[in-house]
C-alpha cells in the first residue's frame, strides 16, 4: 500500500518516471502522468503501440518513481509487475487531463495509435522518503 502520508503526491500535478525493460535488457524511462487506485495500485495511461506498452507486454517488471512537486525530497517509488487494462482507459486519460491540462477531455483521442490502456502496478514494493 501507498502510505496515507504520501497519497497526496498522486493527487497533485506530479510527474512520475516510469521504468520498463527494453528487448535488449536495457532500461527505458519515460515521464508520465500518474494516479492511484485506493492506494493499492499506481495507475498510468498510455496507448497501444508506444514503446513503454510494448515493453510491459513483453516483460511486466516495472518501476515508477513520483516526486512531490512541492518538495523534491519527498517521493514514492514502487516496483512490481504491471498489468494492462483496457476497460475504462479512455475515461481514465480524461480524468488525468482534467488534473494536468485543466480540460474536460484529453485532446489527442483521434491521434491514438491503437487505443488507450491503463498500466496498473500493484503497490506491494513501496519506498517513500520525506
Amino acid at each position: 500500500m501507498i502510505p496515507e502520508s504520501h497519497i497526496d503526491i498522486f493527487e497533485k500535478e506530479s510527474f512520475a518516471h516510469f521504468a520498463t525493460v527494453m528487448p535488449d535488457g536495457t532500461p527505458q524511462v519515460t515521464p508520465v502522468w500518474v494516479g492511484h487506485e485506493n492506494g493499492e495500485y499506481v495507475l498510468l495511461n498510455s496507448a497501444y503501440g508506444r514503446r513503454k506498452v510494448k515493453n510491459v507486454q513483453r516483460d511486466p517488471k516495472v518501476g515508477v518513481s513520483v516526486v512531490d512537486p512541492d518538495d523534491p525530497y519527498r517521493y514514492v517509488s514502487v516496483r512490481g509487475e504491471a498489468e494492462l487494462v483496457d476497460e475504462g482507459a479512455r475515461e481514465h486519460i480524461d480524468e488525468l487531463a482534467r488534473r494536468y491540462l485543466d480540460v474536460d477531455e484529453y485532446p489527442y483521442h483521434d491521434e491514438e495509435l491503437g487505443g488507450r490502456v491503463i498500466i496498473r502496478i500493484p503497490a506491494e514494493n513501496v519506498v517513500t522518503s520525506g
